[in-house]
């Protein structure tokens, strides 16, 4: 197999406005410099190449979108290597970037992460990274499996996976993956760990891993079937975040996984070293609270129903309880009951409950509620859905001194390291 190439969805506006720095060629002539593209004067079913001429030559793009309803969400002016298509989408024109995958990691690995993290985090994030990808541009490619999601009066089920784009495989914001071009740094040790892992990825039972990943997972994995489809994938399944991986009680019971929650077990993840910590953090990231392993968050009682009227369009009222029903492996809740003085529904999985409780996003849906005087209190372990590799625990692991193999055999378990080409 060759080096694949991706195509990454950059940005959807109306109005499009790059600069050529170098020359390039569109429609058979060579240009550079400004350019705007408006959806009013764009064919409907028009598109347009812009394919670099010069080595060396890249596209600076104004009004990116990053971090899309985090509390970090801005636009910045974020410069690409390789091919632009812009496309007609509806009443919006859409740029993409299609260049090989080993460039896209580059930016990927530094985005994702601080490019100054340890070399073996960065080997293991390019192969989680790589393998993920290319198992995206797999499904892309081949019939997907559709999984019915519920909506009634009561009863609001969904799930926020990487959407099956039409236009392009992959998009390039938190959805999917981080990828900002060749504006994030990219360092030497960024550069060592793709050549070192060049083409590498993780497999299980003969097919690519989905190798998912988050932030902090809290002490314990959680499973992929608790946050997306209802499909098992054993390589993402439930371990706790230590040498013992079986060092971990059931937290799909309530009694269990409010001790737990409440308490502050040991983990990889379970870390206040700086230093460590700002391996995996960049800029933006550090905007979040550093109590990431452990938090809290408190709300009036008509804060929260304000913000859970806005954020899911469903008016609770004033909302009066707020129940965990459904837990994963890693105490994450995947439905939860919302009852307020004016209707009262149960919801999920666990980004919808993020989403609903947050003007950004709740740092997780592993919480436990406490009512207070004047509304409520959430009591939460952990940063993101949980599933897969934990990147502050990795960073741990990597500074105590496991080499990637061994990162990759703890988060993904059974899988195997192959060389795709």
């Amino acid at each position: 197999m060759t080096q694949p190439i991706v195509n990454v969805g950059i940005l959807s506006a109306p109005k499009i406005e790059i600069v050529l720095n170098g020359k390039y060629r569109m429609n058979g002539r060579t240009i550079t410099g400004e350019m705007t593209f408006d959806a009013e004067s764009f064919d409907a079913e028009g598109s347009c190449e812009i394919l670099p001429v010069d080595v060396g030559a890249y596209v600076s793009v104004k009004n990116v979108m990053i971090g899309k309803e985090f509390h970090w969400q801005r636009f910045e002016t974020q410069d690409f290597i390789g091919d632009i298509h812009i496309v007609r989408s509806g009443k919006n024109l859409v740029l993409i970037n299609a260049l090989l995958v080993e460039d896209y990691l580059k930016s990927v690995i530094s985005s994702e992460m601080s490019a100054t993290s340890s070399l073996e985090l960065l080997k293991a994030h390019s192969v989680i990274s790589r393998s993920w990808l290319l198992a995206q541009i797999y499904k892309t490619g081949h019939d997907a499996h559709s999984f019915p999601m519920t909506e009634t009066d009561t009863e609001r089920i969904r799930w926020y996976d990487r959407d099956d784009h039409d236009l392009f495989d992959v998009c390039a914001d938190d959805h999917c993956q981080r990828y900002q071009g060749i504006s994030r740094q990219t360092t030497d040790a960024v550069a060592r760990a793709i050549e070192a892992t060049y083409g590498e990825v993780l497999e299980y039972d003969g097919e690519l891993c989905d190798a998912r990943f988050s932030k902090c997972c809290g002490g314990v994995f959680e499973q992929f079937e608790t946050c997306w489809e209802p499909v098992h994938k054993p390589y993402l399944s439930a371990r706790a975040d230590c040498p013992d991986e079986n060092a971990f009680p059931d937290l799909t019971v309530e009694e269990n996984a409010r001790e737990w929650i409440l308490s502050a077990p040991e983990a990889f993840c379970n870390t206040d070293d700086s230093r460590t910590i700002s391996e995996v953090l960049n800029g933006y990231d550090k905007e979040t609270t550093p109590d990431f392993y452990r938090w809290t968050v408190e709300y009036t009682a008509d804060e929260l129903s304000a913000i859970a009227r806005d954020r899911s369009g469903i008016d609770f009222g004033t909302i009066t309880e707020i129940t965990p029903l459904e837990r994963g492996t890693s105490g994450r809740i995947s439905r939860l009951r919302i009852a307020g003085t004016k209707r009262t529904m149960e919801i999920g999985k666990e980004l919808e409950i993020r989403r609903t409780l947050s003007r950004s996003h709740l740092y997780s849906s592993a919480f436990v509620v406490e009512k207070t005087d004047g509304g409520f209190r959430f009591r939460g372990a952990g940063w993101g859905h949980g599933v897969g590799l934990c990147q502050i625990g990795a960073a741990v692991m990597a500074a105590k001194g496991y080499g990637y193999r061994q990162i990759l055999a703890h988060y993904y378990p059974g899988s195997q390291i192959i060389k795709e080409y």
